[in-house]
């Protein structure tokens, strides 16, 4: 399971051979360095801790400073784990860059979503809300009947309804690698992705990938 975090930088466009636009994410991808080696015999399963994003000695506790000493990492503000079905073929130090991926590729990208606070059914759902006439003038964006009366006397669970919207974490599926500079440890994804301008994202080889023509 190929995969690096990196931090998202914004949105452009890429023009292809044949001049069709495509608009893209740009993404800072590693380097990353690897953190740790699990094992089916050491741990129970087989998976690599990668870190990204170096941060001052002092906003690491004792714990995580020793811990990255021991890889012979730097100090690293962001650890996250990629699991892998064989023993990966990887040793503590190594060096994981946006090469890693080749353009054409599809990857599965996770990121937190941007947080919008506490928002209505229209907002947040898509809702209709109510008419605007006929003595209405106060139910225009409220959500309507949430369910019976008596029988059964509430509503069901999973029922849309206001509340938090966003500030969760989200994975897009299938997106295309349309470009790859490895020097400057950029990759450009096809389409939007989980995130504000400047957030952690996880890129990952793709679970579901397409069949082929």
């Amino acid at each position: 399971m190929r995969g690096i975090l990196g931090k998202k930088v914004g949105m452009t466009q890429l023009f292809d051979d044949s001049g069709e636009v495509i608009p893209v994410t740009v993404i800072e991808a590693g380097p990353c360095t690897v953190t740790q080696v699990k094992t089916t015999d050491s741990d129970g399963y087989n998976a690599i801790q990668i870190g990204f994003e170096e941060t001052a000695e002092r906003k690491l506790t004792k714990g995580q400073r020793g811990h990255l000493a021991k890889a012979g990492a730097a100090n690293l503000r962001r650890l996250r784990e990629l699991r892998y079905e064989d023993a990966p073929a990887f040793s503590a130090g190594d060096v994981i860059k946006a090469d890693i991926f080749e353009e054409g590729d599809f990857v599965d990208v996770t990121g937190i979503s941007k947080g919008k606070g506490f928002a209505g059914t229209v907002k947040r759902h898509g809702f209709a809300g109510g008419p605007k006439t006929h003595g209405q003038s106060d139910r225009h964006r409220a959500p309507g009947s949430a369910g019976a009366g008596t029988t059964p006397g509430h509503t069901f669970p999973g029922m849309r309804g206001p509340g938090q919207m966003g500030n969760k974490r989200v994975t897009v599926q299938n997106v295309k690698v349309a470009l790859v500079d490895a020097e400057r440890n950029l990759l450009a994804i096809r389409g939007a992705v989980p995130g504000a301008r400047g957030s952690l994202v996880l890129i990952r080889e793709a679970v579901k990938k397409p069949k082929q023509a």
